[in-house]
């Protein structure tokens, strides 16, 4: 093993496949909670299901790492290495940050945990246009799902954050979201004994201090990991995985008519950039400058990071709106014609990706056809079957029954 690359030079296509298989599954640690049939939560010392422990670190080990990356951007055909994963976090740090990233104590009333908009069985999203935050009313923009966050370099629909522990502190001391400030986070989780325990377990610090908190929950996040879809298994070289139908999608995807794929780029699904494509918001809503918002540039204005999208099947609706109900509707806006949604009063340099495919039906059936085929959710962490406060795991999401949100035995 030369750095981070793995070296399967002597080994053929099948022997990949069972060396990579053999790192993901011999970890325990997929949909176990341990301890927790104990009257004591402790915190696990076994890295996530496809990271290897090296001198008590996790480092994500994946097939895409016998690749290239192009400028490191993690851009290109099937056979492209990813962009720099951030890594390098204990197991301890990475468990006891699933524990506070589903524990409601987190926000101000302790009703609602980043789990609430950010939950596992809905595509680390929430299934709503806007999320709903501790003021019982939606937010301004819908939840991005979280799988593959570790990748990015840039982070929030407006890409505000350049940091996991930097995005972290938004939802959690935005007054519309989760409604916390630093010094009540701080003092809530320094009288919990359990919560010092693992902190000192995680941190070896005495007392908890926030950027231990921004840490946890950022290695938490960076250890969901999406990369077996049966997309991977087929640019890896298993021809069988797709069908002749979901082939033709991913090459109309690919195709110079349609242009997903100059955004959208294998094998992230994202080029990480900034595009402006004209997204209608919802009747009645003020239109949203996003990017532009921030930097009072009018060249930028309704500018939104463009997202990836794996596991895009499972997170609907869609856009920074969430304006789109299901992915039919989704493409269908990429043939109406470039700027036809755009108010009447805005002028948007809209990104010269988006023009007029002039698609037919039954290629943009093709196409969600396609997408489904990102869908891989094997390495989905399991919810805490409870969590140091006593509250409730996840908290609330509004419209979902509660039974629903309780985790599994």
């Amino acid at each position: 093993m030369k750095g981070t690359k793995l070296e399967y030079r002597d080994c053929g296509w099948v022997w990949a496949f069972v060396c990579f298989f053999a790192c993901v599954y011999s970890f325990p640690g997929l949909a176990s909670d341990e301890g927790h049939e104990s009257s004591v939560i402790q915190l696990n010392s076994d890295c996530p299901p496809g990271f290897e422990q090296v001198t008590g670190r996790c480092y994500l080990r994946n097939l895409y790492q016998l690749y290239d990356s192009l400028q490191n951007a993690g851009v290109g055909g099937l056979k492209t290495g990813l962009p720099v994963i951030r890594d390098g976090f204990t197991p301890q740090q990475i468990d006891l940050g699933r524990y506070l990233f589903f524990d409601p104590l987190l926000s101000s009333d302790g009703t609602l945990s980043c789990g609430s908009c950010h939950h596992p069985d809905l595509g680390f999203a929430d299934g709503r246009s806007r999320s709903i935050g501790v003021t019982g009313e939606p937010v301004k923009r819908s939840a991005p799902s979280l799988w593959n966050v570790g990748f990015l370099d840039r982070l929030f629909w407006d890409a505000r954050a350049t940091t996991l522990e930097e995005q972290v502190q938004g939802p959690l001391y935005a007054v519309d979201e989760m409604g916390n400030s630093e010094k009540q986070l701080l003092a809530s989780l320094n009288a919990s004994p359990v919560y010092r325990r693992l902190f000192q377990d995680a941190f070896q610090s005495s007392r908890i201090i926030a950027a231990e908190v921004y840490t946890a929950i950022a290695a938490f996040e960076a250890s969901l990991i999406s990369l077996n879809s049966r997309y991977d298994q087929y640019a890896h070289g298993y021809h069988a995985a797709l069908t002749n139908e979901e082939i033709e999608g991913l090459n109309i995807f690919r195709s110079f008519v349609a242009r997903c794929a100059e955004c959208h780029t294998p094998p992230l699904f994202t080029n990480q950039e900034i595009a402006i494509i004209g997204s209608p918001e919802p009747e009645g809503l003020p239109f949203d400058a996003g990017e532009g918002e921030l930097t009072d540039e009018p060249t930028q204005r309704g500018g939104f990071k463009i997202p990836s999208l794996r596991n895009i099947a499972a997170t609907a609706p869609y856009m920074h709106s969430g304006n789109f109900a299901d992915l039919r509707d989704t493409v269908s806006f990429y043939t109406k014609g470039r700027g036809h949604a755009v108010p009447e009063n805005e002028q948007l340099s809209i990104h010269w990706h988006i023009w007029e495919p002039d698609l037919a039906d039954h290629e943009l059936d093709l196409l969600v056809t396609f997408l489904h085929t990102l869908t891989d959710e094997s390495m989905q962490p399991q919810i805490p079957k409870r969590v140091p406060s006593g509250l409730m795991p996840v908290g609330e999401i509004p419209g979902v029954p509660v039974e629903d949100l309780a985790p599994g035995d």
